[in-house]
């Protein structure tokens, strides 16, 4: 038998993000997708080695990899959309898992499992998933700061926003706080200063 789940998920890269906002430079859902994961991934190396955490970064970094995999059903469903009022929250919410339900069908039942904790929350990886998710927000802001750079106008709330958001992550979670202090700076360099 053929089963269709990797091929669905290279369908990521035809994902456009920030759908309603005029970008300088269009950014697809597996580019933010590694973004996630690198960043998730560096924040729980960090909660690691400075917190003195037992974090699975491997783990994180996967999920981070899926986060959003369930768009390539969905789309991307625009920010202020998405969070207009709680009934369209609720309802979004419910679409999501059943597209993550879809996606987990196109795989072998003998590897369903492994996956399964890639796309559903479980209480032994939460803080995890909390970190993936303040790698979420990261990325956002990453792209918000890219897009200023340009001389993109069309950021500017966005990004004030976002970093309200990463703000309040920063005070909960001590690796967002030390992520933004020690990385975040650096995404507003040129190439030459990067070298």
């Amino acid at each position: 038998m053929e089963y269709n789940f990797f091929a669905t998920i290279s369908r990521m890269k035809y994902i456009e993000r920030w759908a309603l906002m005029r970008n300088t430079r269009p950014e697809n859902l597996s580019e933010h997708s590694m973004d996630v994961s690198m960043i998730a991934h560096a924040l729980c190396v960090i909660g690691n080695v400075r917190y003195g955490k037992s974090l699975n970064e491997e783990k994180a970094a996967l999920m981070g990899l899926y986060h959003d995999a369930t768009e390539i059903i969905t789309g991307d469903m625009p920010t202020p959309i998405k969070y207009y009022n709680s009934s369209i929250k609720e309802s979004f919410k419910a679409i999501e898992e059943d597209a993550k339900h879809s996606l987990l069908k196109q795989l072998p039942e003998d590897m369903k499992g492994y996956y399964e904790k890639l796309f559903f929350k479980s209480p032994e990886l939460s803080y995890e998933w909390k970190l993936v998710k303040a790698a979420d927000k990261l990325s956002a802001l990453i792209k918000c700061m890219e897009e200023e750079k340009t001389g993109n106008k069309e950021f500017v709330k966005a990004k004030e926003a976002t970093a309200e958001k990463v703000d309040k992550l920063s005070e909960e979670y001590p690796e967002v706080k030390d992520f933004v202090k020690e990385f975040l700076g650096a995404y507003s360099k040129t190439l030459d200063e990067l070298n």
